[in-house]
């Protein structure tokens, strides 16, 4: 798990990309840690690009499967940090109006501190 760090916070897991680009390599294993942490019951997830200038579709997917096993658990997706690139391919994308997005991960947090 060298290209992410996960913290778990009281409330929410927090995952931040560590590499420069999410892509199908990352990509694919971030999936399955996503699909580990459901399977853990963790229901909350930010997930912090701020160290990531790259994202291409199966990052795209990686973020959509994070966004659809929160949902479904009832939980909250919340994704964070975005460089202008990756916050304009998710606005071409149009998953600007499907993803909870915002700044940096201490506002995502203040979404769990109600």
């Amino acid at each position: 798990m060298d290209y992410c760090k996960i913290t778990k916070m009281p409330t929410y897991t927090l995952v931040e990309i560590l590499t420069e680009r999410l892509d199908l390599q990352i990509a694919t294993s971030l999936k399955a840690d996503l699909v580990q942490m459901n399977g853990n019951r963790e229901k909350n997830i930010v997930l912090d690009l701020s160290n990531c200038s790259y994202c291409d579709s199966s990052g795209l997917s990686a973020i959509l499967v994070a966004n659809r096993l929160c949902k479904n658990a009832n939980g909250i997706f919340i994704l964070c940090g975005l460089h202008e690139a990756v916050a304009r391919l998710i606005t071409i994308s149009q998953l600007d109006s499907v993803l909870q997005i915002v700044a940096d991960k201490e506002k995502a947090e203040e979404y769990f501190m109600v």
